[in-house]
């Protein structure tokens, strides 16, 4: 909350235009969930989080899944276009002269007799010596770092993503939240008589259509104008979770040996977290390097 409005701020250009769209309502799924949001709206009164009694609830947005206990609204919440920041932190990097390389990384090499720390060698049989490397490649960073004698293991968890077509859309659709969430699952509006929902949580690399379906009907929670909406989009796409660890990981492997990545399901909320923590571990090393 305190970093990403610094980032649109900045990142904003008319090329590539950023804003945040909030608020993000997350309906409780149970009676205990209902009660640890209230205590979290009670513990956090200048978040913007507050909770939301299911009788008022359901007299405001009846079009809403009915789960029945109530929700947390957080104001400050919400979502970033995705592609748009791509767009941005791209014209970001090529302002400040920053060279972007297509080609994979295949291995990294410690050196002993250079001036450098590691040699990157690339799928096109290139190679480059550099004194600092921050690995962010999701599922690929467990391969690369194997073979330094770092075991970093994350498996693949897949997750499908619908774009449907409102056959009938919902009355007062412009006081939808940038975000409702219901039993995990995300419905964002986009357009008039569009919503974007997702995303499934399956093991492995294969998606399985019966999970789609499934995640449309809210576990039977959805209203009938969504059980009738047409399916016009649908994609997929895959997240590194850590085994046995935390997401994500972010460590100081060796001198020179970064690490930040398995963020499993919140890659963009971290994004700009995530990047502090690369800057002041940069800083430190620059400062502390012989």
């Amino acid at each position: 909350m305190a970093l990403w409005p610094a980032w649109v701020e900045q990142l904003n250009a008319a090329g590539s235009p950023l804003h945040l769209e909030t608020p993000l309502i997350q309906l409780a799924g149970s009676p205990e969930e209902a009660q640890r949001m209230k205590q979290l709206a009670a513990a956090r009164p200048q978040s913007g989080v507050r909770f939301i009694a299911d009788h008022l609830l359901q007299d405001t947005e009846p079009v809403w899944p009915h789960v029945g206990h109530g929700a947390m609204l957080s104001e400050r919440d919400g979502r970033i276009d995705p592609l748009q920041l791509l767009k941005a932190l791209r014209r970001g990097l090529n302002e400040r002269n920053v060279a972007l390389r297509a080609t994979a990384v295949v291995e990294l090499q410690r050196l002993s007799s250079s001036s450098s720390r590691w040699r990157i060698i690339t799928a096109d049989g290139g190679n480059e010596d550099v004194d600092l490397v921050v690995i962010c490649s999701a599922l690929g960073s467990t391969e690369l770092l194997q073979s330094l004698g770092h075991q970093r293991p994350m498996d693949a968890v897949l997750g499908q993503v619908l774009e449907l077509q409102l056959n009938e859309p919902p009355e007062r659709w412009t006081a939808w939240p940038a975000v409702l969430t219901c039993g995990g699952i995300n419905l964002i509006p986009h357009g008039k008589d569009r919503l974007w929902i997702g995303a499934t949580l399956e093991p492995g690399t294969t998606a399985n259509q019966a999970a789609t379906e499934t995640m449309k009907r809210l576990n039977d929670l959805a209203p009938a104008w969504l059980n009738d909406a047409r399916v016009i989009g649908q994609w997929h796409g895959l997240r590194a979770r850590p085994r046995e660890r935390p997401a994500p990981l972010l460590e100081e492997l060796e001198a020179g040996l970064l690490l930040a990545s398995g963020h499993y399901r919140n890659g963009v909320l971290l994004t700009p977290a995530t990047a502090e923590w690369v800057s002041n571990q940069i800083d430190h090393q620059m400062i502390t390097s012989p």
